[in-house]
């Protein structure tokens, strides 16, 4: 179970810590779906999942680095536990034969939840270097749900069809599921 975090008492150094967590559970998460999937084509949903997983490789480095060049080397003061299941989509999330528009309806869950993080946690944090972090944190997590959602605009017909589920008569439905015509 998460630890509960008192945010209003955040320093910066917990800020990027938390931050930089999330980014590798998510990164850990997609690259996971990604193994699990095993890429088929170039624009399957393991390609998909892995896209997304370099993407939050580069995002948490990028905090990683800044936290490093104020902080050093000082031990962290939160852990995974506290930030458990913000951005990473649900382990249940992917299936075998999922169609590329499913996994990016997946990666479009998990960059709101991330927003919603931030935009919560924003709430309660006093530290003004911490909510400057967290509101750039959370621009940019709305660009990442922006960036997902033109993606989802331009994929082919194709894209909506599950590997194993080739029936033309499959339409679209809510959050990307595919089910057969009635």
């Amino acid at each position: 179970m998460p630890t509960k975090l008192d945010y209003s008492t955040l320093s910066l150094m917990d800020a990027l810590d938390l931050a930089t967590l999330i980014e590798i559970e998510a990164f850990k998460r997609y690259t996971q779906f990604a193994d699990r999937l095993g890429i088929r084509t170039d624009d399957d949903a393991a390609s998909v999942f892995l896209s997304m997983a370099g993407n939050e490789k580069k995002h948490g480095d990028q905090i990683a680095e800044r936290r490093h060049a104020l902080f050093g080397e000082q031990k962290p003061n939160v852990t995974l536990s506290d930030i458990f299941d913000v951005e990473a989509p649900d382990f249940g999330a992917p299936s075998q034969n999922m169609s590329p528009l499913k996994a990016y309806w997946v990666a479009l869950s998990s960059e709101k939840k991330a927003f919603s993080f931030y935009d919560n946690a924003l709430r309660y944090v006093t530290h003004p270097e911490v909510k400057a972090l967290f509101e750039e944190l959370r621009e940019e997590e709305a660009e990442h749900v922006e960036m997902v959602e033109k993606m989802i605009a331009k994929l082919p017909a194709s894209a909506k069809v599950d590997l194993e589920d080739e029936d033309e008569d499959a339409l679209p439905y809510r959050e990307g599921r595919i089910h057969p015509a009635s």
